[in-house]
């Protein structure tokens, strides 16, 4: 049986501010709805589930990201992940031109956690903190 990536969901703080921060890098918007009833608890396995989402994609249509905001139950703040942490670690996006994307990244106020590095004379990599602590990195290939 074939299989594909659909989306990666993230919980965010401040839908609005994430939305704005992908929209800035490039990404699309291609739906946002409010959603709760029977069938969301069933899905997420939260009784009461109500959330706000937004489902952005890259522009090559290949890669989207399902942002969204929970109204119920009560959102748990917890300390962003650490790039050694077990579990889901960061999203990751090529970009034509790595010093571009930080400079978007920086207008709302998220810069890299060190610096650019060069992997192998392949790519330029870093890694930032975007909107609600998520670990976003950029890559750009120059090579290989």
């Amino acid at each position: 049986m074939p299989i594909r990536m659909d989306n990666v969901g993230i919980a965010v703080r401040d839908l609005d501010a994430a939305v704005a921060f992908f929209t800035d890098l490039g990404l699309e918007v291609v739906g946002r709805d409010t959603v709760q009833g029977e069938w969301t608890d069933t899905a997420v396995g939260l009784d009461g589930n109500h959330s706000d989402i937004a489902m952005l994609q890259t522009p090559d249509g290949h890669s989207r990201l399902e942002l969204f905001r929970y109204r119920h139950p009560e959102p748990i703040e917890t300390e962003p992940t650490r790039p050694n942490e077990i579990g889901m670690h960061r999203v990751a996006f090529e970009v034509d031109d790595i010093e571009a994307s930080l400079a978007t990244a920086a207008r709302h106020g998220c810069h890299p956690l060190r610096g650019i590095a060069e992997y192998d004379g392949i790519f330029r990599l870093t890694y930032l903190r975007g909107p609600s602590g998520i670990i976003v990195m950029f890559a750009q290939r120059i090579g290989g």
